[in-house]
């Protein structure tokens, strides 16, 4: 029997990892307008690399139904736009002097838990839209720490396929 050269995907809103990266986009969006002023151009590049985060992994996904090397390809930029996204936040933290949550502190692991738990952009949108800047600006880092380590955990089993094949 002969293999399907156009694999069916099913849809890319059943990856963990690109609801993640959505819910990392809401919350930049968010924390973008809220917390940063214009003319600030990290409002757009931040707003630009949590987009380009989501956007290639529904691009990768698509192309992936032909060719698993294109999707790697395009999964990895979304890793790189996380984590540009990523060094945002950090910077945003450190140049303001804000408490960066340390690993074992209650509120890193309270975070973490929730993040384990949820994946929906709704849940997230409602506890930080009442939060401050250092408190938003962690639970994206968490959020993105989490991201990374799904797409990490996706490309690894995307390169197996790749080489299989």
């Amino acid at each position: 029997m002969k293999e399907k050269i156009i694999r069916n995907r099913g849809d890319y809103r059943q990856l963990l990892c690109y609801r993640k990266a959505e819910t990392i986009f809401d919350i930049t969006y968010l924390f973008a307008h809220k917390f940063l002023k214009q003319p600030d151009r990290t409002i757009d590049q931040m707003v630009q690399a949590a987009r380009s985060g989501k956007q290639n992994i529904i691009e990768g996904y698509a192309a992936g139904a032909t060719s698993v090397e294109a999707e790697l390809r395009l999964f990895n930029v979304a890793k790189s736009s996380l984590k540009e996204l990523l060094a945002d936040y950090e910077d945003y933290i450190r140049t303001r002097n804000l408490r960066r949550w340390e690993e074992d502190s209650a509120e890193f692991k309270r975070a973490q838990e929730l993040g384990k738990e949820h994946d929906d952009a709704e849940f997230w949108m409602d506890i930080i839209s009442t939060r401050s800047d250092e408190t938003v600006a962690n639970i994206a880092i968490i959020i993105l720490y989490q991201t990374d380590y799904l797409l990490h955990r996706f490309m690894e089993k995307l390169s197996s396929r790749f080489v299989d094949e």
